[in-house]
């Protein structure tokens, strides 16, 4: 693999939204478990990445990334109706796992993965949003560079055959009407909100 121009960054921060002008952290990764990526993969934010891309290692950062360039604005466009038969097993309605604010694995029918927010379940109908939960916010975030630097040939090779073992569209821009609810609990292990 020529000319490797990827970085492996590794930051500690915190991310703060706004709510009612009160700063709100929602999100911590500390030097003992920093959230760590090679960059050019959208692993991270596209502003995200290009915020920290030339920071030296050891330097704080503070910097906000605004709705658009974060997880855009909230549409309600991606508030739908599932079918409540999509969340059965063995003919009975998984109450164990859906309910009333749970966060929900889910798959649409093109095999693209997300997660859904339960709104309101009725008789017939489950009610999900599918808007990031960051959707709509400013996101602020404060930390350090614990490492920049390149990434090695090894490293980037690592990450494309573990992206090609364990991909998963974490985003829900995919999803239509053909969604299928996941049995399994473990979500896309998407981790931090970059």
């Amino acid at each position: 693999m020529e000319n490797n121009s990827h970085k492996y960054i590794a930051v500690s921060y915190k991310l703060y939204t706004q709510n009612d002008g009160q700063a709100e952290m929602v999100e911590e990764a500390t030097e003992e478990q920093p959230f760590n990526f090679l960059t050019g993969f959208g692993i991270a934010l596209e502003a995200f990445e290009e915020a920290l891309i030339d920071i030296e290692e050891g330097k704080d950062f503070d910097f906000t990334l605004p709705q658009e360039k974060a997880y855009g604005t909230y549409e309600e466009g991606r508030v739908i109706d599932l079918d409540k038969a999509i969340f059965t097993i063995n003919n009975h309605f998984d109450h164990e796992h859906i309910f009333e604010g749970a966060v929900v694995p889910l798959q649409n029918e093109d095999g693209n993965r997300f997660l859904g927010k339960v709104v309101n379940i009725s008789d017939d109908k489950v009610k999900m949003d599918l808007n990031h939960p960051l959707a709509g916010k400013d996101l602020n975030f404060k930390g350090k560079v614990i490492e920049s630097r390149m990434a090695t040939e090894s490293e980037v090779e690592g990450f494309i055959k573990h992206i090609e073992q364990h991909s998963c569209g974490c985003g829900c821009d995919d999803c239509g009407d053909g969604c299928d609810h996941e049995h399994h609990h473990d979500g896309c292990g998407c981790g931090h909100c970059h």
